[in-house]
């Protein structure tokens, strides 16, 4: 029998959390990795060392596991961006530069899944889930965030070049799952930057 000592240290992490967090840790992990529609509440109860009672008794069902998940998702998203904002502080052309420099080293690593909340986009095609709702707030704010510092940085059509920067990376997320990451995606900063060129005043 396993004891919490023989767990890895990421696992050994998650099995001190209380249920309601460790079941949201499991939850993500295992969405992530094998896909929403792929796991159910029994498998997620299971790895999380609890059962589906207790699962229930957190989250009234699945689909509000998975938007919860979502929130989770976008709001470290939102953590790196205030990083990001804090690091480069009154210099928004250095900030934009050092987001396109971050995503580009997640696409280029190979353990990379792509974005959490794209692949549940494509996953959950039903306009009333309540996922979907998290996601197209979370994208939206992004994509104006985005914006703001391409407006910020200098560019002569901040809202064409966030489009522009905000397709790219999408993009790219999406074609390092297809072609690996030593792809055309492994040009993004790249054509990133030559892109945030062309639009400087």
């Amino acid at each position: 029998m396993s004891t919490s000592s023989d767990l890895n240290p990421a696992c050994a992490e998650v099995a001190k959390l209380p249920p309601r967090e460790r079941i949201l840790a499991t939850a993500r992990e295992l969405f992530y990795r094998h896909g929403i529609r792929a796991v159910g509440v029994e498998a997620v109860a299971e790895a999380a060392g609890t059962n589906k009672m207790t699962l229930y008794r957190h989250f009234s069902s699945k689909d509000e596991l998975v938007a919860e998940c979502m929130r989770q998702f976008a709001g470290e998203v939102d953590g790196w961006w205030d990083n990001l904002s804090r690091e480069h502080a009154g210099n928004p052309r250095a900030q934009l530069s050092a987001w396109l420099r971050d995503v580009g080293a997640t696409v280029a690593d190979p353990a990379d899944r792509g974005c959490a909340l794209v692949n549940a986009a494509v996953e959950l095609p039903e306009k009333e889930h309540p996922a979907r709702c998290v996601i197209e707030q979370f994208k939206i704010a992004q994509r104006n965030n985005l914006a703001q510092l391409c407006q910020a940085a200098g560019a002569k059509d901040a809202n064409l070049l966030a489009d522009e920067l905000f397709l790219l990376i999408e993009g790219a997320r999406v074609c390092s799952q297809s072609l690996g990451p030593k792809g055309p995606s492994s040009r993004v900063v790249q054509m990133g930057e030559v892109l945030i060129a062309s639009h400087m005043k």
